[in-house]
């Protein structure tokens, strides 16, 4: 991957353009406001936005030229509580709450209408899963196009339009950074909510068996992973009783099976648990490829464990987080700039 340094000697004189790429991840993507914030103190100037999901919204709020108010707003969330209030349950239909009331709050703050009447040119992706490809809105009304981009499947509702079916960009393309390969800009910087920090080899398959192997052969290697992949106490819960139960085992006696491992699932797991986290595996593998095709000049990375995706009252911390973890890559890229020692 190429330094800022190194983007700057090739693009115009200036060298303070920045197109920026903002992935998705729920309330983890507060941190793209710390991100931001952070960019904007050093001097740059964003020429270009496209984001997914959460970075949809941070996007078109940024683009608008009212991030800050949103900001204000998402800091006045406290409790969980307060965020379940914005959310409806929908007990019918192919989702298990609605966000109108998010996205009406987010349409007042913006107040441009389309999205080729704002500032700075934004593009939010969503995916088509009837025809399984990305669809980018770089113009027509903003919030169709924010609503499709955050439509995490099974959790928020689908957005029908124009014979699409659409659903979250992150499907097919967590981090927008190829809407970006033509951007007039010195820098191309991504963010990714997704980093963990994977074990040599994590990328290749397993070749294994379906026999039952005995327990003390797979137990030491779910305590490595489990880490990196359970954001959800219910799945850390799951993960205890996977590992643990073998030891209650009279001495002789056969590992349990994976009828019995699987029979008894822990209290408070929940259906969005496990479609989260199926969502954002094959994520993983997908932004890979995608940052392997169009490699960004600069990349901070916010830790999968750094919030959980539907903990958006806590918007101060990671946003703090955020802005730290961007000063952080934006000193080792050689983006320097004003004073801006931040801590999380």
């Amino acid at each position: 991957m190429a330094t800022a340094n190194e983007a700057l000697a090739t693009g115009n004189t200036t060298g303070n353009n920045v197109a920026i790429a903002l992935g998705g991840g729920g309330a983890r993507g507060y941190a793209h406001i710390g991100v931001v914030a952070e960019l904007r103190d050093r001097g740059y100037r964003v020429t270009r936005i496209a984001g997914t999901s959460m970075g949809a919204i941070v996007g078109a709020l940024y683009s608008s030229g009212h991030l800050d108010a949103f900001t204000d707003w998402a800091l006045e969330l406290r409790t969980q509580r307060e965020v379940l209030r914005l959310m409806d349950p929908n007990l019918r239909g192919p989702s298990t709450v609605k966000i109108d009331r998010v996205l009406q709050r987010v349409a007042e703050i913006i107040e441009v209408e389309r999205i080729e009447d704002l500032p700075i040119p934004f593009t939010a992706v969503a995916a088509d899963l009837w025809t399984r490809r990305e669809v980018w809105f770089q113009e027509g009304p903003i919030g169709p196009a924010v609503r499709a981009s955050i439509a995490i499947p099974g959790v928020f509702p689908p957005v029908v339009l124009n014979g699409r079916l659409l659903v979250d960009g992150g499907v097919l393309n967590q981090v927008p950074v190829s809407v970006l390969a033509s951007a007039p800009a010195d820098i191309t910087l991504a963010v990714t909510l997704d980093g963990y920090e994977p074990h040599r080899g994590a990328a290749l398959p397993v070749r294994t068996s379906a026999d039952e192997q005995p327990e003390e052969e797979w137990t030491s290697r779910l305590r490595q992973t489990m880490g990196h992949l359970m954001e959800a106490e219910p799945l850390r819960t799951l993960a205890s009783l996977m590992v643990g139960r073998g030891r209650t085992l009279p001495s002789g006696s056969a590992a349990p099976s994976v009828e019995e491992l699987f029979g008894e699932m822990p209290p408070g797991l929940r259906t969005t648990d496990v479609m989260t986290m199926a969502l954002e595996t094959m994520q993983t593998i997908v932004q890979r490829y995608q940052f392997a095709s169009f490699p960004p000049d600069v990349v901070v990375t916010v830790p999968r464990d750094s919030l959980g995706t539907l903990d958006f009252h806590k918007a101060e911390e990671q946003i703090a987080l955020g802005r730290w973890l961007a000063a952080q890559a934006f000193d080792r890229a050689g983006m320097v700039g004003g004073d801006s020692a931040v801590t999380p």
